[in-house]
């Protein structure tokens, strides 16, 4: 029997087919872990948390969805990059309530190359930059959202949010640009 679809093995699991859940994390798994590795890297060095550990994390809430109309890949891969930040999030809130430190976290906004001078942020001031940017632009807030937590290229953005490559290359710019003008320290 041909391995199924992604796709089809999310849409058996949207119709109750519990057993598509358990085909659907071997053929998700390494996608997902190399995409949390990906972000991981960028974060503080003495991090607690291990790409595999976010990834189970993120797919265990993912498994809690019980009412989601799955779509697609890409839109399973756009729901985990938000789950992905949701936890890094909390985890980075927790941290700074336990030590009222306000540490920072390198994070990059460079595209998947990491810049001479990375722009160093506090993953709860790049949540904030997402939540004001969502505020007058929600594309632009998704896509960086898939672009950063997600690891998602520019194509499989654009698949995601239904816009072409041209326009998920611009709002790239913009967002990007945005962003690191946010989250510069003022002078």
């Amino acid at each position: 029997m041909p391995p199924k679809d992604i796709t089809e093995l999310l849409h058996a699991w949207a119709g109750g087919d519990a057993g598509a859940l358990e085909e659907l994390l071997p053929l998700v798994y390494a996608d997902l872990r190399r995409r949390a590795a990906a972000y991981m890297r960028a974060e503080r060095r003495n991090h607690t948390l291990e790409p595999a550990a976010l990834v189970h994390e993120a797919y265990l809430k993912l498994a809690g969805q019980r009412r989601t109309a799955w779509r697609n890949r890409g839109q399973f891969f756009g729901v985990a990059s938000q789950m992905m930040r949701r936890i890094l999030v909390d985890r980075a809130r927790a941290r700074r309530m336990a030590k009222r430190s306000g540490r920072w976290a390198r994070v990059t906004l460079d595209d998947g190359v990491r810049a001479a001078s990375p722009v160093n942020v506090d993953v709860l001031d790049l949540d904030a930059a997402l939540t004001r940017l969502a505020a007058f632009d929600a594309r632009k807030c998704q896509l960086a959202e898939l672009r950063f937590f997600g690891g998602l290229s520019l194509e499989e953005a654009g698949e995601t949010l239904g816009i072409s490559l041209a326009t998920a290359e611009r709002d790239w710019q913009t967002a990007r640009a945005w962003l690191l003008k946010e989250l510069r320290p003022a002078p």
